[in-house]
């Protein structure tokens, strides 16, 4: 009589400490995400999360081809996994507390969960991603919880966050009984998370994604976890050979279904005499403190005759796998959005094949960059290029002192360059539009591109005469004219070009600039 009260003060110890692991860790998180700012490349593990995650380093690794030595520490992960199934998914993941917290709708006994056959949903996007990778394409690992809350929060919710404050400071400063307490705000906020980054428009597609995630929680609790998740459906697959798993004891057992009813994953199963499946079950232990018999225990003990868990059927496994292939083979052929725009502007030293064979599309050169010019592509021409970073000159451009976004990458998608190195590595080649700028067109004065190059021998300049096709053209304005032996593709000069609407001069990849030749 005296054992059980001692076993139910245990059982909740553990979960309030679960409670408490996670809170740290969803701290920790956000603390490397905020903290991801210029110059922050080596002070502090800010991919830490990254380097932990075992998905993205095999499908990383798979897809270059090379050793990825920092993303090994995904053993971690993996080694955890082996010993005590899916802990990292209620304990360790920040989008599993997150989704923790959001509302979800939790039906009674009968409909607990949905057919079996949609939990072989993470398994096909898993063996998607990775029979994908094997064939040199990393597009669905957008689908990575850790990249996917990253790439969200840090390109998305945070600059979305930034242009809310700053507009509501604007309208309020009018007042100035609010001004001292806005200036406080403003110089402390500013040095954690309103940074310089802008609001992209087409980034809303990231918000509207993680949106859907979370509210799919209507329909069952952890539908993302249960249903979707490739790191969880890789967890899940060696979990089954961990010694530690749910157990039951059939003679303590009175099937009161409390277990099944608050399982957040439906692992529990009560036409199996309440055993769970060992590839579902996230050893979150809310069974554990809700049983009131204590019927349930965690443990690598095994007392033939009462202790249960189930395995189902093979073949669900089986047409994942083969369905994967399908999906693989699909992703290659299907075309991508229609091009509208040129071709992607890449990060500094970033090879295209390299890139695309490497970059696991976690948004930590996005948040790192000091101007906000590298953004998640939303245009693109192919699949692959999805919310892989390019370089959007409206919006920044690649500053001249700044080599952060390779110190940060955490694949070396983007190559980690010294800083005198990266001033000169060729982006792209900027090009004028003779018939929007405004010398060229109007016939008035303008040398803001030209003020602006930072290169030391300028790769702009001026003069007064330019032939144009046949003829000479001579005006009262000093006419721009880049030198595109020198350039390197910063665009500062198609950020600051004062014309409304796209700039009179842009930056192109040196291919598209030399296969699409224009007077210059």
């Amino acid at each position: 009589m005296v054992a059980k009260p001692k076993q139910a003060r245990s059982s909740r110890k553990w979960h309030r400490w679960r409670r408490v692991v996670q809170i740290l860790v969803l701290v920790l998180f956000l603390y490397l995400l905020l903290t991801t700012q210029p110059g922050s490349g080596v002070s502090r593990p800010h991919d830490l999360f990254f380097r932990l995650d075992p998905l993205a380093g095999i499908a990383a690794m798979l897809a270059s081809r090379t050793w990825m030595a920092p993303l090994a520490l995904g053993g971690i992960t993996l080694l955890l996994t082996l010993v005590v199934g899916r802990a990292w998914c209620s304990w360790l993941c920040p989008l599993g507390l997150v989704l923790d917290w959001t509302p979800g709708h939790r039906p009674k006994n009968k409909n607990r969960a949905l057919p079996a056959y949609w939990r072989q949903g993470k398994y096909f996007l898993l063996f998607t991603i990775l029979l994908a990778a094997v064939f040199g394409s990393l597009t669905l690992v957008i689908l990575d919880p850790i990249t996917l809350l990253f790439r969200t929060t840090g390109s998305a919710i945070l600059p979305a966050l930034n242009l809310t404050i700053t507009a509501t400071e604007n309208a309020l400063y009018h007042f100035p009984l609010l001004q001292p307490a806005l200036d406080s705000f403003d110089s402390l906020a500013r040095d954690w998370f309103l940074t310089a980054q802008p609001f992209s428009l087409p980034n809303l597609t990231l918000i509207v994604v993680f949106a859907a995630i979370l509210a799919l929680n209507a329909v069952r609790p952890r539908f993302w976890c249960r249903y979707l998740c490739p790191l969880g459906g890789l967890l899940g697959l060696i979990s089954k050979i961990a010694p530690v798993k749910y157990r039951v004891d059939t003679e303590k057992c009175i099937a009161c279904q409390r277990c099944a009813t608050i399982c957040p994953t439906a692992a529990i199963e009560p036409q199996q005499k309440f055993a769970a499946n060992p590839a579902e079950c996230i050893t979150c232990l809310d069974c554990l403190e809700v049983c009131p018999t204590r019927a349930i225990t965690f443990s690598s003990r095994w007392a033939l005759g009462t202790s249960q868990y189930y395995d189902p059927a093979r073949r669900q496994f089986l047409v994942s796998l083969g369905a994967a292939a399908i999906g693989a083979a699909l992703l290659r052929t299907i075309p991508g959005l229609k091009k509208m725009e040129p071709q992607l502007v890449r990060p500094p030293g970033a090879a295209e094949d390299q890139l695309l064979s490497q970059c696991i599309r976690c948004g930590e050169c996005a948040r790192v960059c000091p101007t906000g010019s590298i953004q998640p592509s939303s245009s693109i021409s192919t699949w692959e290029e999805l919310w892989t970073p390019g370089l959007t000159m409206r919006l920044g451009y690649c500053d001249y002192s700044c080599n952060s976004c390779g110190q940060v990458c955490p694949t070396g998608a983007i190559p980690t360059l010294a800083l005198e190195q990266k001033r000169e590595t060729i982006i792209g080649i900027a090009r004028i539009d003779e018939e929007r700028c405004i010398p060229w067109a109007e016939d008035r004065e303008c040398i803001v591109c030209e003020e602006m190059c930072p290169v030391p021998q300028k790769a702009i300049r001026i003069d007064g005469e330019r032939k144009t096709g046949s003829r000479i053209k001579t005006t009262r304005a000093q006419l721009p004219r880049v030198l595109p032996h020198l350039c390197i593709g910063c665009g500062i000069c198609e950020y600051q070009c004062p014309v409304k609407g796209q700039a009179a001069i842009r930056i192109y990849t040196r291919d598209e600039y030399h296969q699409n030749p224009l007077q210059q």
